[in-house]
């Protein structure tokens, strides 16, 4: 029996979900948590951004690495050991004396146990969907956010009644309770490729690039790469330092976990979105519609402050931006060939978690250098224009390639 967008496929993306939303923590804890490590520890903002940029360097790696190895063994084993190892981090956070010991666990730990759950998790759906790959893929990508959305609000009240170090002891009680049972619903590997021709032959499903866009496969990794850097400098902006920037004007961290927590469940939307149009014109278009529409919300949140205007602003960021990230994987899935969508996609979420450790770093950087957010604001949009000019280059090269194909035929 085909299993490939049957009831198999289906039911793997709902487990896939929910070991995303589960996992997901080890993103979003630490940005809650800021304020409240910065004071304990008595550090400045920037050095207090720095275990989410050690996470986000971990999720990174980890993704990269078990991606590769979900590619040689399945995704369950990667899950397991991701989940432990994540558990793990959340206990010996709760022992560390200084901001370094905490963001060094963080980041080695924490940051790379929760990247099984995002871009291995990711490749290993997209195998097993052909016609709504594309919605597939942002669903499995989406249940990060639902982490966004469900664990900021937690994580603030635990915070606020027990402290950071009794909460993250929840945390990997919790997780490890959970994630261990649910990788158990995905032993069965992949399907080596997708369905084959009447000849028993593979039919391949996706588009060379020398073909499709007149690059190479190392150019476009390459310009991929880059472009998620420049996107996910941007998102940083907002979705790191959202509950800080709010604390400054007066509205309270409260207030800010809440806006952290809209914008997530917003992106929610984006990225069921931004897949449904993915299947139609395909992962590059889908990907530059989400980049300009990015740019337009970070635009917003230089012109306007007032407390009922933020939460407007984060819920569009959140509308605008879900649509990135996933894109890059429904991207991998048109252009390369199956067997490499693990390590290939793992380097791509390598790539935009560079850009979101780099953005938050850098706009905590600029926020101790002159006092504001605004100059930030404005070198996440920077970074934005960069991710839309590649992606623009991209698609006009695909452009050219159709038309030379017309031409010959």
């Amino acid at each position: 029996m085909n299993e490939i967008d049957g009831g198999v496929a289906w039911r793997r993306l709902f487990a896939a979900v929910l070991l995303s939303m589960v996992g997901g923590v080890g993103m979003w804890s630490v940005v809650v948590a800021l304020p409240s490590v910065q004071a304990e520890f008595g550090v400045d903002r920037a050095a207090a951004s720095l275990p989410f940029t050690l996470a986000m360097l971990g999720f990174g790696v980890g993704g990269v690495a078990f991606g590769r190895l979900a590619d040689r063994v399945g995704i369950m084993p990667p899950l397991a050991l991701g989940a432990l190892i994540m558990g793990l981090g959340y206990v010996l956070t709760t022992l560390t004396p200084g901001i370094v010991s905490f963001a060094i666990i963080f980041g080695a730990m924490i940051g790379v146990g929760s990247s099984a759950c995002f871009g291995p998790l990711v490749a290993d759906i997209s195998c097993w969907f052909l016609k709504r790959r594309g919605l597939a893929v942002a669903i499995c990508a989406s249940g990060n956010y639902l982490a966004g959305a469900f664990w900021p609000p937690v994580v603030e009240r635990a915070i606020n009644m027990w402290g950071w170090r009794a909460t993250h002891i929840g945390i990997a009680i919790f997780c490890t309770a959970t994630m261990l049972p649910l990788t158990l619903l995905l032993r069965r590997r992949a399907p080596a490729d997708t369905p084959t021709a009447a000849t028993g032959a593979p039919v391949q499903t996706y588009a060379a690039p020398q073909q499709a866009l007149g690059v190479s496969p190392g150019r476009l990794q390459t310009l991929l790469a880059v472009a998620g850097v420049g996107c996910c400098v941007a998102m940083a902006m907002p979705q790191v330092h959202i509950v800080a920037y709010c604390g400054d004007l007066g509205y309270g961290v409260a207030r800010g976990a809440e806006m952290l927590s809209l914008m997530l469940a917003c992106g929610i939307i984006s990225r069921i979105g931004c897949g449904y149009i993915a299947d139609r014109i395909g992962g590059l278009g889908a990907l530059f519609l989400s980049s300009i529409a990015q740019g337009a919300a970070l635009a917003l949140y230089l012109m306007f402050d007032s407390l009922t205007s933020l939460y407007v602003i984060s819920a569009l960021f959140g509308l605008f931006q879900g649509g990135l990230v996933p894109s890059y994987a429904i991207i991998v899935r048109e252009y390369f060939p199956v067997k490499e969508a693990g390590g290939r996609v793992g380097l791509l979420i390598l790539a935009t978690v560079v850009g979101m450790a780099l953005g938050g770093w850098m706009s905590g950087r600029i926020f101790d250098m002159t006092g504001s957010y605004q100059v930030a604001f404005l070198n996440g949009l920077a970074f934005n224009i960069l991710n839309g000019a590649i992606v623009l280059f991209l698609l006009m090269r695909q452009r050219g390639a159709e038309r030379t194909a017309l031409a010959r035929a």
